[in-house]
């Protein structure tokens, strides 16, 4: 109970700090784009998998092109290597669709600042597990229902032990756990090592254990 509370007070102080960074970032983001020819929105809105199962919008910057959706299905369709990566981790790591703002923005995990917005509303954490999308639902097996016992977060311990170098499944055994054991003294430790994280500009070598 105590640590609930402790988290939410620690979710609501960041998240205001983040969200006055938001309109400065907006503005440079949005003039880098339109530099760039790109006048499309800069803000992404996605359907994610929440707390106990309950869909919620995500937002982000926008690092792709507007209509990366459609343009992954044919990616996939047109290259099998392409298509054995995402199987394997749903990610592509030198992703095509990534525009050249969103490569810098990505770089320093500034599209995650719009998240902000979703913990102090109350729908995501600071520190979580991988906000999910809906239809990796099906690929989440034995391991969905502990994932979904908490909050999903801006960090975690996915971030942290190698990011897009993690294999999904073992994201989900790393983040099962985190679910079952998490604590004031796992988050803070997740919490001060994104710091270091992000100045490697990625996630760290190796898996951290709990």
């Amino acid at each position: 109970m105590a640590y609930r509370f402790i988290k939410r007070l620690f979710d609501v102080v960041i998240s205001l700090i983040g969200c006055v960074f938001l309109i400065p970032l907006y503005i440079i983001i949005r003039i880098a784009y339109l530099f760039t020819g790109d006048f499309h929105k800069i803000i992404y809105v996605q359907p994610r998998i929440g707390k106990n199962g309950k869909i919620f919008n995500i937002y982000k910057f926008r690092t792709m092109e507007h209509n990366a959706e459609e343009h992954l299905k044919e990616l996939l369709d047109k290259n099998p290597k392409l298509k054995e990566e995402y199987t394997r981790n749903k990610k592509l790591e030198k992703d095509p669709r990534i525009t050249k703002v969103g490569r810098f923005v990505r770089r320093f995990s500034i599209d995650e600042t719009p998240q902000f917005i979703n913990v102090f509303i109350g729908q995501m954490s600071v520190i979580g597990n991988r906000p999910y999308l809906t239809y990796e639902k099906r690929d989440m097996g034995k391991y969905y229902e502990n994932i979904v016992k908490t909050k999903p977060g801006i960090t975690g311990i996915w971030q942290i032990s190698g990011h897009n170098n993690v294999p999904f499944k073992s994201r989900l055994v790393l983040e099962a756990q985190y679910s079952e054991q998490a604590c004031l003294s796992i988050d803070a430790h997740i919490f001060f090592r994104t710091f270091s994280t992000l100045l490697m500009g990625g996630g760290g070598k190796k898996l951290w254990n709990l």
